[in-house]
């Protein structure tokens, strides 16, 4: 057997694309994965903002390219992922984070505000996954991460849309991991927790999101490097005996006593 030590974790060679990488977490995941070694495909609709992040891949001394991507128009996936391809390479990991959030109680939520989550956050996860899979497939060799949710493992009130969305992300894992892996295609998924980014920063920073944190199990908020090792375990070679899996990374949230 070939020893870790001869890869491990490195990706260097590989080539990875990261949806929803113009901010938050996946900005975060498209710096770490060029750190460790692969040239990043950033996409997403805000093209200022991946111009930045491109730029701040290639400062590492990975090549890089930013796309134009929407994951709600099929025209749009495939000509992204064409392109991505096409100038920079074959992909060999995909990172299915794109998503939104909008949360409502259950009796007053909009027929609009369940259709734009599970849009972007469950069809949006399977039309992107389609797309790479099928040409991961024909090479066959992948590995695809969907970033899911804690919320598709337990629930929370005002969060009907969101907590389905999430939990049929889980269970797209699990099937798309039963169909693919006899053509060497691995398929996981990682379900953080609270993590601080941009978007929810001011709430946690007031009175009552302070006392939110209060009621988490570790009371504290994740610090985005610690879903590092999972993403770069389930990525690279260290994790080719792993996949179907859907991986807490949530600080023990999870956790009941009775």
């Amino acid at each position: 057997m070939q020893s870790r030590n001869d890869f491990g974790f490195s990706l260097v060679g590989k080539r990875a694309l990261v949806t929803g990488a113009s901010s938050g977490i996946g900005r975060h995941i498209a710096l770490m994965l060029a750190s460790a070694g692969a040239d990043v495909v950033v996409a997403a609709r805000r093209r200022d903002r991946l111009d930045t992040v491109k730029s701040e891949i290639e400062v590492l001394g990975r090549r890089a390219l930013g796309v134009e991507l929407d994951v709600t128009d099929r025209d749009s996936v495939e000509k992204g992922i064409e392109t991505a391809e096409t100038e920079l390479g074959d992909l060999d990991i995909l990172i299915n984070n794109a998503g939104i959030a909008e949360t409502a109680p259950f009796l007053e939520m909009t027929e609009e505000a369940w259709s734009n989550i599970v849009e972007t956050n469950l069809t949006g996860v399977w039309r992107v996954a389609q797309v790479v899979a099928r040409r991961m497939a024909a090479r066959k060799s992948g590995a695809i991460i969907n970033i899911s949710s804690a919320l598709g493992l337990a629930v929370q009130k005002n969060q009907a849309n969101y907590a389905s969305a999430k939990a049929a992300v889980n269970q797209l894992t699990r099937v798309m991991a039963l169909e693919l892996g006899r053509v060497n295609v691995r398929v996981n998924a990682i379900a953080p927790g609270y993590f601080r980014t941009e978007i929810n920063g001011d709430f946690f920073a007031s009175q009552q999101g302070r006392a939110y944190i209060e009621k988490l199990f570790p009371r504290r908020l994740g610090a985005l490097c610690e879903m590092d090792g999972p993403i770069l375990l389930l990525a690279s070679d260290a994790g080719s005996f792993i996949t179907g899996t859907v991986v807490p990374v949530e600080g023990g949230a999870l956790l009941k006593s009775l």
